[in-house]
């Protein structure tokens, strides 16, 4: 091998010597040329033309060719022109890209979440956030992804698949939920310390798309903390005053992780007992007379009882569907906080003029008004409503339905000034119209009922 390597070099050497003695040649006989013969400046002149245009022709060539993607360098292999092909062609982030909520149950062993990770990377998608959920059986993990907008569902559900992922649920996320889960948890306490109503409000945003359901505690029953159960896609989390706040979420069963979280937003609720923001806003009437409009609680149990003595037999039966018998005992459910929201109008003698009940049913709510005879056809409704269709939009509710008799048109006409679609369903003399709301609804800043015609 050595002979060999010597014999190559020493012809090289004998190569490089030969152009040499040849460009020696070559250059003594121009200078003969330039200097003894008599065509000289002539060939000089012409040189210098021609190396001229030469370097004009290579700039104007250069220029056009200067976006082209270069070609494959043989050099490099197979490999790297593969990369560079990828690297020009148009890929699938050029056209936007989209967020998606991630979750999906994979074997508790090293590896599995890697391979998930490996399998969405292959589609260029981009975790921005992941949560595990750790199983008896395996491990729930819960991502945040933002993905070429190319990707369709089905495709994210079939590479997950094959990367062991089992019982995959996946669904559109927006930029609310871009805030990390600490943070969102820690504001949802926040909200729910300020207002009891907030509890079941934080707990629908904290799980997404589920059912709740308050249940009223049965005659006699006590129950405690200790008897939160979790059941599947069934979480049953016990109230102070003895109650259960019930969440059904069929389509993706609880993990144990959410349940604790639930359970320390209850247990919160319960330590800080019954409460109810203090605020208070004053509307002035055509008439020019002030009223407020506040926030009502069991402390208001008293002068709503009071009201509905003051309101006539048919204003109390357009309310509640029938005579009331026991308007204390439904007073005392309406006023809880946890149940829903409730308005009042307060006169400035410290009287109350109407109510209006905002009750989670669900994912919807339902809407009840009651407005004193003496007050009537003065805008209250209307302005009860308004703010009552606010509430439910920021939390989250996208209809609220009213129940009432088919001859109440002061209600019919209250709910088509809400300006949104609505659902009118008549049986058996009863109305009920469904509102649906926009998500986008803020608060607004009071108006006056003067105004509201």
């Amino acid at each position: 091998m050595d002979h060999l390597s010597k014999h190559h070099r020493w012809r090289r050497e004998a190569v490089e010597l030969s152009a040499l003695f040849l460009a020696v040649a070559t250059a003594d006989l121009v200078a003969d040329v330039v200097v003894h013969g008599h065509d000289g400046p002539v060939l000089l002149a012409t040189s210098a033309a021609a190396l001229l245009a030469a370097a004009l022709f290579h700039g104007w060539w250069t220029h056009r060719h200067t976006h082209a993607p270069p070609g494959p360098d043989p050099s490099a292999g197979p490999a790297a022109a593969v990369i560079r092909a990828e690297a020009t062609a148009p890929g699938r982030r050029s056209a936007g890209s989209s967020l998606w909520r991630i979750r999906t149950t994979v074997a508790d062993s090293p590896g599995s979440l890697a391979a998930l990770c490996a399998a969405l990377a292959r589609l260029e998608v981009n975790i921005i956030s992941l949560q595990t959920h750790p199983l008896s059986t395996g491990t729930v993990d819960e991502f945040l992804v933002r993905a070429p907008s190319g990707v369709p569902r089905a495709e994210l559900a079939g590479v997950l698949a094959g990367a062991g992922g089992q019982d995959t649920w996946i669904d559109r996320a927006d930029t609310h939920d871009l805030v990390d889960v600490p943070t969102r948890i820690l504001g949802l306490a926040t909200r729910t310390a300020l207002d009891a109503a907030e509890l079941p409000v934080a707990l629908r945003q904290l799980f997404g798309t589920c059912v709740i359901r308050s249940l009223p505690a049965a005659p006699g029953a006590a129950q405690t903390a200790g008897s939160h159960t979790l059941d599947g896609d069934v979480m049953r989390l016990c109230e102070p005053s003895g109650g259960v706040i019930e969440l059904s979420r069929p389509h993706l069963p609880f993990t144990p992780t959410e349940f604790a979280r639930a359970r320390a937003l209850v247990e919160l609720d319960a330590v800080l007992g019954p409460r109810v923001p203090a605020r208070r806003d004053v509307v002035t009437l055509a008439a020019g007379n002030e009223i407020t409009v506040r926030r009502a609680g069991p402390d208001d149990h008293r002068a709503a009882l009071e009201l509905h003595r003051r309101c006539s037999p048919e204003t109390l039966r357009r309310r509640y569907h029938g005579p009331v018998d026991d308007a204390d005992r439904y007073l005392a459910h309406l006023l809880e906080p946890r149940h829903g929201q409730t308005l009042a109008v307060e006169l400035a003698d410290g009287r109350l003029a109407a109510l209006a009940h905002l009750m989670w049913d669900g994912d919807s709510a339902e809407v009840a008004l009651l407005v004193e005879d003496a007050w009537q056809r003065h805008g209250l409704g209307l302005e009860l409503l308004r703010r009552t269709a606010v509430l439910a939009a920021e939390a989250g509710v996208d209809s609220v339905y009213a129940v009432t008799h088919a001859s109440n048109t002061a209600m019919v006409a209250a709910m088509r000034r809400l300006e949104v679609p609505l659902d009118y369903q008549v049986e058996d003399g009863t109305l009920v119209i469904t509102a649906h709301l926009e998500r986008s609804t803020e608060p607004t800043a009071p108006q006056s009922v003067g105004h509201l015609g």
